[in-house]
């Protein structure tokens, strides 16, 4: 979330930690590049008129990479060239001031269905099926009723399956840049969702290196 309104950015940063998503937020160009240098992420909300470095420069910098996250547009200019300049700089999509979050939501989730190296809608191992979009997820054919974070820690390590994930990695994954590195609520949050998943169990601890869900069918 790339926006210099601290107080806009901060309620909806809020919305989508909500949402599920892992969020991280910059107040200007010049700490948004930082982070974008940093870390992969799947989508960027970018405000247009930005301090630091210029929305329309950040854009560029953003779609000129192989790997590049999706970019949604956020501004106040609503005039038709506005958008089509906007577009024209490489954004996925333009979204003008004032909007309804949950118009947000849905376009975000909408993008990152489009990204070029977007993973398989429905995510498959062990007996296990789970759908992103809608959010469902079963276990030999039974729903199970997961949090927000057992929803997108259980995603996590089916992505990964059958490689294991760090609880840092999981921590950097689910959570975002404000988790505290020492807190124990990856180990937690992975003891929850064993006790839901039912027997047999498939999460598998490996000391020092992780969780793993074996893809049991192959």
């Amino acid at each position: 979330m790339v926006e210099d309104a601290r107080s806009l950015a901060d309620v909806l940063v809020e919305g989508l930690r909500d949402q599920g998503m892992a969020v991280d937020v910059a107040y200007d160009g010049l700490e948004a590049a930082a982070k974008l240098d940093t870390n992969a992420y799947e989508a960027v909300v970018l405000d247009r008129d930005l301090p630091g470095i210029h929305g329309d420069t950040l854009c560029r910098m953003v779609t000129d990479r192989d790997d590049r996250p999706m970019v949604l547009m956020l501004t106040a200019a609503d005039a038709p060239a506005d958008r089509v300049g906007g577009l024209s700089l490489g954004a996925d999509d333009y979204l003008v001031k004032p909007f309804h979050f949950p118009e947000l939501v849905l376009r975000l989730r909408a993008l990152t269905r489009r990204r070029p190296y977007a993973r398989a809608r429905t995510l498959r191992a062990a007996g296990i099926e789970l759908d992103p979009v809608h959010r469902t997820a079963t276990r030999d054919g039974h729903h199970l009723d997961l949090s927000v974070k057992e929803f997108e820690v259980l995603a996590a390590l089916l992505r990964a399956s059958p490689a294991p994930l760090s609880a840092e990695t999981l921590l950097e994954q689910v959570w975002d840049e404000n988790a505290d590195p020492f807190t124990n609520t990856v180990t937690v949050t992975v003891g929850r969702l064993r006790r839901k998943l039912g027997s047999p169990p498939v999460i598998t601890t490996t000391p020092t290196i992780g969780y793993r869900i074996a893809d049991q069918e192959g």
